[in-house]
């Protein structure tokens, strides 16, 4: 449906990760997925989230969805913002697909932000690599050079830095795309009413990953290594924690990540966990394995739920993580690897399925659970 008019060799090799670039009609001939009543009816449901942005008496106001009226969308400078989009509306989801050519486990949702003429959320830095694509009308984008700016909120729910110069400075219309890396502070506001469409980057910092680790320990291992001393001698020092002790503390801190492999079982859990709400909808009546066998003979095709996360590790190809579960495809991985690696899955599956019960059977218990459905 969209096709991304890009060198991505040469992207990688000069701006991926760093410096920004403008990718005029990166999508030529683009058409919104999406129109704007229909995100209107998507920041109505509880299980999005949304947002209204716009200045009152020269301060910044946000509002936190589901919303009943949009009146403030009748003024200039206002902005709705509906964040994973990509979960609920087929249509949109397909704009993800062009940006496979990057790992699957760093890409985070696609947000969508409506804005009347002058709207905006205001000069900021994000902490993640993002496309933003522009859809209807114009908008007018300015990018900093990186580097220490200083943040402050302007309100509660909003933080914004420092006014910036310029290395950016243009007006995108339909089918251009801005890419940002972490770090550039940027800003953005309409020229006339428009659609843009956000998709950003997973990139966990320290804090983020021993946090999750230290809950999954928690949860997992219910007998912990204690702390216990090797050998006693009388201590002039009592005051001192010796070299021996506080080595043999960082022993026991890194026990259970000694290597990268042992950490395969927790990264698998936690980067397939969606962070947003799946728009999940189980099949009224369970497929059974036959049934999934005559659908793919008949040529169906089944697709993998918008935002759905499957990922596995090189190093252990028989382990497939999918929202936060692990699935042991030993003897079968090539299963896994195409779920993990397409969007869409057909024809190609059935002889293997037909070889294998135990891959039918999990690719069964995958459909009825509503992560792939026959489109």
């Amino acid at each position: 449906m969209f096709e991304l008019n890009l060198d991505i060799n040469d992207f990688l090799d000069t701006y991926w990760q760093k410096k920004p670039t403008v990718i005029k009609q990166g999508f030529v001939d683009f058409e919104d997925p999406i129109m704007p009543d229909e995100m209107a009816g998507l920041a109505m449901e509880e299980e999005l989230e949304s947002r209204l942005i716009y200045q009152e008496d020269g301060e910044w106001q946000a509002l936190s969805g589901p919303f009943t009226s949009f009146e403030r969308l009748e003024n200039d400078g206002a902005t709705l913002l509906v964040q994973a989009v990509d979960h609920w509306h087929p249509d949109a989801q397909e704009l993800i697909r062009p940006f496979r050519f990057l790992p699957n486990w760093r890409i985070d949702d696609l947000m969508i932000s409506y804005s009347t003429p002058k709207g905006g959320v205001g000069p900021h830095i994000d902490n993640y690599d993002v496309f933003i694509i522009q859809g209807l009308g114009k908008r007018h984008w300015r990018v900093g050079d990186k580097g220490a700016l200083p943040e402050f909120a302007a309100h509660d729910a909003l933080k914004h830095c420092e006014s910036f110069d310029a290395i950016i400075d243009v007006e995108l219309e339909p089918g251009d795309i801005l890419y940002i890396p972490a770090g550039y502070p940027h800003e953005g506001y309409s020229i006339e009413t428009s659609l843009n469409y956000s998709i950003g980057f997973r990139a966990p910092d320290q804090n983020d990953l021993l946090s999750s680790f230290t809950d999954y320990c928690i949860d997992t291992n219910p007998a912990p290594e204690r702390y216990a001393d090797k050998e006693m001698l009388l201590r002039e020092k009592p005051g001192q924690i010796e070299t021996p002790e506080l080595n043999e503390l960082h022993r026991i801190m890194l026990a259970n990540c000694a290597t990268p492999e042992m950490l395969m079982p927790w990264f698998g859990r936690m980067i397939s966990e969606a962070k947003h709400d799946l728009d999940i909808a189980e099949p009224e009546q369970p497929h059974t394995a036959q049934s999934i066998l005559e659908q793919l003979e008949e040529g169906a095709q089944f697709v993998r739920l918008g935002g759905l996360h499957a990922v596995y590790f090189e190093q252990a190809p028989e382990l497939l993580f999918i929202n936060g579960e692990q699935f042991n495809c030993e003897g079968f991985t090539e299963l896994g690897h195409h779920l993990c690696d397409q969007d869409e899955v057909g024809g190609e599956l059935y002889d293997l399925l037909i070889e294998n019960k135990n891959a039918l059977i999990l690719f069964t218990d995958l459909v009825n659970q509503g992560y792939w459905y026959a489109a």
